[in-house]
Protein backbone atom coordinates (compact mmCIF):
# COMPACT_ATOMS: atom_id res chain seq x y z
CA UNK A 1 0.00 0.00 0.00
CA UNK A 2 1.85 3.43 -1.32
CA UNK A 3 0.60 6.55 0.63
CA UNK A 4 0.69 10.00 -0.80
CA UNK A 5 3.10 11.03 1.71
CA UNK A 6 5.98 8.30 0.07
CA UNK A 7 5.81 10.36 -3.43
CA UNK A 8 9.00 11.87 -4.06
CA UNK A 9 10.04 15.05 -5.69
CA UNK A 10 9.11 14.45 -9.37
CA UNK A 11 6.70 12.01 -9.01
CA UNK A 12 2.97 10.97 -9.92
CA UNK A 13 0.55 9.01 -9.50
CA UNK A 14 -3.66 8.78 -8.91
CA UNK A 15 -5.59 8.65 -6.05
CA UNK A 16 -6.88 5.16 -5.30
CA UNK A 17 -8.97 5.73 -1.58
CA UNK A 18 -8.48 8.02 1.24
CA UNK A 19 -8.41 6.43 4.24
CA UNK A 20 -9.51 9.35 6.79
CA UNK A 21 -12.87 10.38 7.91
CA UNK A 22 -14.64 13.31 9.05
CA UNK A 23 -13.40 17.11 8.36
CA UNK A 24 -10.12 15.94 7.31
CA UNK A 25 -11.73 13.59 4.37
CA UNK A 26 -14.07 16.56 3.57
CA UNK A 27 -10.97 18.76 3.25
CA UNK A 28 -9.32 16.56 1.01
CA UNK A 29 -12.16 16.17 -1.29
CA UNK A 30 -12.78 20.36 -1.00
CA UNK A 31 -9.40 20.29 -2.70
CA UNK A 32 -10.12 17.73 -5.54
CA UNK A 33 -8.74 14.82 -3.81
CA UNK A 34 -10.20 12.22 -4.86
CA UNK A 35 -10.16 8.40 -6.17
CA UNK A 36 -8.71 8.72 -9.81
CA UNK A 37 -7.25 12.19 -9.49
CA UNK A 38 -3.63 13.32 -10.77
CA UNK A 39 -1.16 14.24 -8.61
CA UNK A 40 2.31 15.08 -8.10
CA UNK A 41 4.80 15.81 -6.24
CA UNK A 42 6.58 19.13 -6.73
CA UNK A 43 8.67 20.03 -3.91
CA UNK A 44 10.12 18.78 0.20
CA UNK A 45 9.79 21.08 2.54
CA UNK A 46 13.64 21.64 4.08
CA UNK A 47 12.75 19.34 6.71
CA UNK A 48 10.59 16.79 4.90
CA UNK A 49 7.70 16.85 6.78
CA UNK A 50 5.34 19.07 4.22
CA UNK A 51 5.39 18.34 0.17
CA UNK A 52 3.75 20.80 -2.31
CA UNK A 53 1.97 18.54 -5.21
CA UNK A 54 -0.30 19.51 -7.96
CA UNK A 55 -3.87 18.57 -8.40
CA UNK A 56 -5.86 19.66 -10.54
CA UNK A 57 -3.74 22.52 -12.15
CA UNK A 58 -3.09 23.91 -7.92
CA UNK A 59 -0.51 23.74 -5.95
CA UNK A 60 -1.22 22.40 -2.54
CA UNK A 61 0.92 21.89 0.13
CA UNK A 62 -0.17 18.72 2.51
CA UNK A 63 1.48 18.01 5.56
CA UNK A 64 2.69 14.07 5.57
CA UNK A 65 1.09 12.76 8.53
CA UNK A 66 -2.39 13.91 6.46
CA UNK A 67 -0.86 12.62 2.97
CA UNK A 68 -0.18 8.96 4.49
CA UNK A 69 -3.86 8.72 4.41
CA UNK A 70 -4.28 8.85 0.38
CA UNK A 71 -3.31 5.34 -1.07
CA UNK A 72 -2.42 5.75 -4.65
CA UNK A 73 -1.38 3.37 -7.16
Amino acid sequence: MKTLSSLLKGENSVVHNILTDGAMRRRFQELGIVPGTYVACLQESFFGDIKSYLIKDAVIAIRNEDADGVIIY
